[in-house]
């Protein structure tokens, strides 16, 4: 770990200490993390959230817990995140969150885009957003593109547009 912090300072002026700890927080066999995204439509509107982290906007999800279903990450996530309780209708699409333009730094990580409905709830900011509301697709806000980019709201409005559309895959 010591060797392999010393190499990633060496080639990018990242601190030696922080890249030692974050190695060593990952202890074992290197495996991806999940991240899930429920797509949350009303009235050909998608539901975004404004992260407190950036200031951007994303689709309401998170990371996977161990031992959870992913439809039920998902409904957790975007009550958390947004205030909507929802049902999980298919999967958009599983995307290989290091190969969308800017890697996630040292881990590796799957995002699954969930197109869901809202079944109850109100629109409510969390201690992880800021803010809350639906947009058109031809006029979205900033995107926290690490979490929600184009290609996965393309794909959205894609699955949108053509209901047996099969999900999209890396």
């Amino acid at each position: 770990m010591e060797i392999a912090a010393d190499m990633v300072h060496e080639h990018t002026g990242l601190s030696r200490g922080v890249l030692l700890r974050g190695f060593m927080a990952q202890p074992g066999y290197a495996t991806v993390k999940v991240d899930v995204r429920g797509a949350v439509i009303r009235d050909g509107e998608i539901l975004l959230v404004q992260e407190r982290s950036d200031g951007r906007w994303c689709m309401p999800g998170g990371w996977a817990d161990v031992g959870e279903f992913p439809s039920a990450m998902v409904i957790r996530e975007v009550w958390e995140e947004s205030g909507f309780e929802v049902r999980p209708q298919k999967v958009i699409g599983v995307y290989d969150a290091n190969r969308s333009g800017t890697p996630l730094e040292f881990y590796h990580a799957y995002k699954l885009v969930f197109l869901c409905e809202i079944t109850a709830g109100r629109a409510r900011p969390s201690e992880e957003t800021q803010a809350v509301d639906f947009f058109r697709f031809d006029n979205l806000p900033p995107l926290s593109t690490n979490r929600t980019d184009e290609r996965h709201l393309t794909d959205v409005l894609a699955h949108l547009r053509d209901a047996n559309r099969p999900a999209a895959f890396d």
